[in-house]
């Protein structure tokens, strides 16, 4: 192969994009990087929260905003209840943005 063709061919463009920077694009474009969060929080409850919480919750969905849990366990009700503010707190710093504003436990 010509030592040319090797260097021009591996050269980066200067228009192009990271994978990273051009998924973030696809996603801004799309606006579909909320409900990409919003199902980062549902699918990893369990890793954020803890297995025992995990296990008493029977139903997770997210409306405007709102993040509706039901739970199996009254005392664990009445105790999330009170520490709200932390829950909405861990799930945003684990979504790395303020994607759940108010938790409602059901």
């Amino acid at each position: 192969m010509n030592e040319k063709y090797e260097k021009d061919y591996f050269k980066r463009k200067r228009d192009s994009l990271s994978i990273g920077d051009a998924i973030d694009h696809w996603m801004d474009q799309l606006r579909v990087r909320n409900k990409y969060k919003e199902s980062y929080i549902i699918q990893n409850w369990e890793k954020i929260m803890g297995a025992p919480i995990a296990k008493r919750t029977t139903n997770l969905y997210i409306r405007n905003k709102k993040l509706y849990i039901h739970l199996s366990s009254a005392p664990l009700k009445s105790e999330l209840n009170q520490s709200k503010h932390k829950v909405v707190e861990l799930l945003n710093t684990a979504a790395g943005d303020k994607v759940i504003e108010d938790v409602i436990f059901l």
